[in-house]
Formats: C-alpha cells, structure tokens, sequence
C-alpha cells in the first residue's frame, strides 16, 4: 500500500471549518497526513521544517518564489483557499519544477449567485427602498414605480465576465426565462451556448441588459473597465450588481450616476474596505449595500473543501481532471479573485 502523502493544511485567515464539513474534513485526514490544521497561523520554523516532507500545500498566500521551491524537492500540489491565484507564487517555477497550482475560486459559485440573484431581485423591486420609505411613513401604496422597478421574467440580463459564478447564476435564473448577454473575451462560444448565453462585446451588454452582473475575474487590463463613458451606455434605470471585486468599477463614475438617478446598483464590494464610517458610497441613493458578505454564509464556503478532496484523490490516482481552476489554464495576470480580499503582501509576510 502507497503511503499516505503528506499536507499542509494551513488556511488561516480562514478558518478550518469554514472550509470543511466534517465529512470532508475526515476524508482529508484518510488520504493524507495532515499536517497542522488549525485557526491559527503555521509558525514560520514549523513551516520551513516540514515543507521540505510535503507533497501538498493548502494556503491562502503562500510565499512560493524559486529559493523557496528549492527547499520544497517533494511539492506537487498547492492550492490556495483566498479566491485568487496570488502574486506570491512565481508560477513558472512551479511549473518548470512540476508542481500544479490551483485556485479554490469556483467554489464560492453556489453562495455568491446565491446573494447576487438576492440583491437583483430586491434591486429591481424596490424592496430595499419601500422597507425604508415604509419605516419613515413615505412608502408608495401599490403604486407602479417604471423609473425604478423592473420584472426579471423576460428580461434581458448581462454579465460582465462569464465563470463559474456567472454560469451558475444563470442556472438560478433559468426560471425566469431571461435573456442572457455576456462579456467575457477569454470564453469559448461553446461554454456560452452550453449555457444558453449570447456573447456579445462590452458595449452591446452594457446597452442592452436591464440587470447588469458584475461577475469578472480582474485582471492588469481591466482596472476600471466600468468607467463613466462605458456606464452611460447602461438603460435608465438599470441595475448593477457588483459581485467580484471594485477594480473593475470607476466608482467616481458609478457614485455620479447613482446620484443622478439614471442608474441603480446592488454592492457587495467597495474600493477600500471595511468603508470609512463618512463615506459618501454609505448613503448613495438607490444603492443596496452589502458588507462583502456574498459568501459569507455558514456551510457556504464548504464546496471549496468539498472539491480540495476530489482534487486530491483525482491526484493521487494519477487522473489529470480537476474541480478547482488550474494555474495551467489561467491568464496569470490576476490581482484578485471572487473570494474574501485580503492583502497578499501582509499574508506572505508570515512566510518570510
């Protein structure tokens, strides 16, 4: 019998059970030998002793440049569990070196299309502002309201990047019979017919979709992609739904249009996070507001540990197929993913 490989399971600033449910969790200790699995952050002398022995590597940040790798003579695998592949990793010495990376991002999917289908639904029926305007007695009794709600049954629904999270979003929306417009200049026309969706270019999703999913991964190109002449092409009264990071909106432009009232917009991401208790994005008018908290749901975050242990026994009984997004099939130009942001410099930190 194989003996078992050994892990590093050192996920902290997330927490084990966040990641794990406890079947999971169990399957994991049955295929490898675990090492560390705690809340709290691998000391850096128990780090370096045991990564020489390891065979995989689960992390959020790690530390992983050419000097490193070469204290690593076993490595074969590291995942990361922040949502991104990080710019601490020199990826082309893991690949000359054979060790696959791969990012836990499409395991946010379910719980993040979950909360973006949330907040475009109360988006686009007023909910949010008819609870407050019912709280302070100027709520509007059965009163249309064509400037601002809107049916998602038939309409016409853009996403600006086409993944995982937008794909099942799509899924959720299949009841609705919505036209599906998407973006994405790195998608295959097959996955976006597999899917029911229309590519089209950025212009004619912007001037088309009623209900605007911002669901794109970012990247060095696409800083402020959503800037103020790209916004201006959206309908009146449109919805945006920010779901994966503010790199992608000018959010001068987006604050500007929201205040004239042309557009509206569900957030779950803001340029600086925690947001100043005097910032202006905290009273934008018809603006839903959400603290980064799209994932953030007990067990919601358990797929990710769900597919670390399919990828793991797909790698140990030599199958190349894989649940979570390999490094091999990535533009590695990223600066984030869906996941929860934290800095990657102040996490490598803890590896030097």
């Amino acid at each position: 019998m194989a003996a078992k490989p050994n892990l590093l399971l050192d996920p902290y600033w997330r927490r084990i059970d966040e990641l794990f449910a406890p079947q999971s969790l169990g399957g994991l200790h049955e295929l490898c030998n675990v090492v560390w699995a705690k809340d709290r952050p691998m000391p850096p002398s128990l780090f370096q002793d045991a990564l020489p022995y390891a065979e995989i590597l689960v992390t959020t940040a790690p530390l992983l440049t050419p000097e490193v790798l070469d204290h690593a003579k076993r490595l074969r695998m590291v995942i990361e569990v922040e949502g991104a592949f990080p710019d601490t990793i020199d990826y082309a010495a893991c690949a000359k070196r054979g060790i696959e990376v791969l990012c836990c991002a499409p395991g946010f999917r379910q719980s993040v299309a979950e909360m973006g289908l949330a907040m475009a639904l109360a988006g686009a029926r007023g909910l949010v502002e008819e609870h407050t305007a019912m709280r302070q007695g100027g709520e509007h009794w059965l009163d249309d309201q064509p400037d601002r709600d809107f049916t998602m049954f038939g309409a016409q629904v853009g996403f600006v990047g086409y993944g995982q999270i937008a794909q099942e979003l799509t899924r959720l929306l299949a009841p609705f019979r919505a036209q599906v417009l998407a973006y994405d200049p790195w998608l295959p026309q097959a996955v976006a017919q597999q899917n029911g969706a229309q590519l089209m270019g950025l212009d004619g999703v912007l001037e088309k979709a009623k209900c605007l999913f911002v669901t794109a991964v970012p990247t060095a190109e696409n800083h402020n992609l959503l800037d103020e002449a790209k916004l201006s092409l959206m309908p009146k009264g449109a919805l945006l739904v920010l779901l994966s990071r503010a790199h992608l909106v000018d959010f001068h432009a987006l604050s500007n249009a929201l205040k004239a009232g042309r557009i509206h917009a569900a957030l779950d991401v803001f340029p600086t996070e925690p947001v100043a208790a005097d910032d202006d994005i905290r009273n934008l008018p018809g603006t839903i507001l959400s603290p980064h908290r799209a994932a953030a749901v007990t067990g919601g975050r358990h797929l990710i540990g769900d597919m670390i242990l399919d990828d793991i026994k797909s790698w140990i009984s030599g199958n190349p197929k894989r649940r979570l997004t390999s490094a091999s099939d990535s533009k590695i130009k990223l600066l984030a993913g869906v996941g929860d942001a934290r800095s990657t410099q102040d996490l490598a930190a803890s590896r030097s």
